[in-house]
């Protein structure tokens, strides 16, 4: 009696094997377009049926023309030089999620750090090598809230303000194109710019994404991809600062990129890198920025304060050894340490 029923149901078995084979068949190829933007490298992975390089590039150079320091034409270029612009819907997002980050952080994070970041060598015009009196002097243009948005201007306590969206503005980039693959209703792709990630849906082996995180190695070449760990993560803006890549030496001493806007030196924490995880990627992007400057203790703090971020932190350990935190949520993640 069960042989013949089970020889009575082989021939649907057949059909719903066919039909998921043919259904799988018509589903969209995953694609990957890569190139140069904001002086590193983008990859964008998505399943879709068309091409969308030019797309991604015409939204990429939008943000350029916004943002870029670098871009004699771009709308924070005018507003550094004091010219009357209008700025554009995407610097004003940008400006307002940066202010709400220096609330948060206590002026951690501060995009108006750019001259002292220049002065250091790490910024868009040439190092002056600063004594303290020179820092001192800087820090008094120096501030966050010393600038506003005013009638849809931006207005500045002191002509000498300039603005610095670095520490923010690759992981805006990811999101305006994750906002992109979005309106195409793609369900499964991974924005990367430089190490900036969004991911969602799953991988081209419908598994969540895995990105790894480097070791903090002295690598300003960016040769060396050595692994500290690996996450498995999908849905998610991630970003990560550090200061192992963007350094130099003078007098036997090492300078690291990361200036705290308050005291308006390199910071010497004892973190070497900060990855982050938010809803969005420019959060990520600026929290992990933040974090670098805050140190280990004070970030620690920040994130069990706000549950919304996770964040897992390589710090120096003794000899040449590293230590490792990472918050409560972030361990779901964590496939290999």
């Amino acid at each position: 009696m069960n042989r013949k029923k089970l020889i009575w149901q082989l021939p649907f078995l057949a059909i719903l094997i066919i039909g998921t084979i043919i259904i799988l068949k018509k589903q969209a190829p995953f694609r990957t377009d890569e190139g140069f933007v904001f002086g590193t490298v983008y990859k964008v992975t998505y399943q879709y049926e068309e091409n969308l390089k030019n797309e991604i590039e015409s939204e990429l150079k939008k943000v350029d023309n916004s943002l870029s320091p670098f871009n004699k034409n771009s709308v924070i270029t005018h507003i550094n030089h004091n010219e009357d612009v209008m700025p554009d819907s995407l610097f004003v997002h940008v400006f307002n999620l940066a202010h709400q980050v220096s609330e948060h952080t206590n002026g951690a994070f501060d995009i108006t750090v750019a001259p002292l970041v220049n002065a250091w060598g790490f910024g868009f015009k040439k190092a002056i090598e600063p004594d303290s009196a020179t820092v001192d002097s800087l820090r008094q243009f120096i501030g966050y809230r010393k600038v506003a948005l005013t009638d849809g201007r931006i207005t500045k306590d002191d002509e000498r303000i300039m603005l610095d969206c670095s520490a923010i503005a690759k992981g805006f980039g990811v999101d305006v194109v994750a906002h992109l693959l979005e309106k195409k209703g793609i369900k499964n792709y991974m924005v990367d710019i430089g190490g900036e990630v969004v991911v969602r849906g799953k991988n081209p082996k419908m598994n969540a994404w895995r990105i790894g995180i480097n070791k903090p190695i002295d690598d300003s070449l960016s040769v060396n991809q050595e692994l500290q760990t690996i996450l498995e993560i999908s849905n998610v803006g991630m970003a990560t600062s550090g200061n192992y890549r963007n350094f130099y030496y003078k007098g036997g001493k090492k300078y690291a990129h990361t200036i705290d806007p308050r005291t308006g030196y390199p910071v010497q924490h004892s973190i070497l890198s900060s990855t982050v995880l938010a809803k969005d990627c420019a959060s990520a992007d600026a929290y992990a920025t933040a974090f670098m400057v805050m140190g280990l203790d004070s970030a620690k703090a920040f994130c069990e304060a706000h549950p919304d971020l996770d964040a897992y932190f390589i710090c120096s350990g003794e000899g040449d050894k590293y230590d490792t935190y990472f918050t409560e949520g972030m361990k779901k993640y964590i496939v290999k340490q």
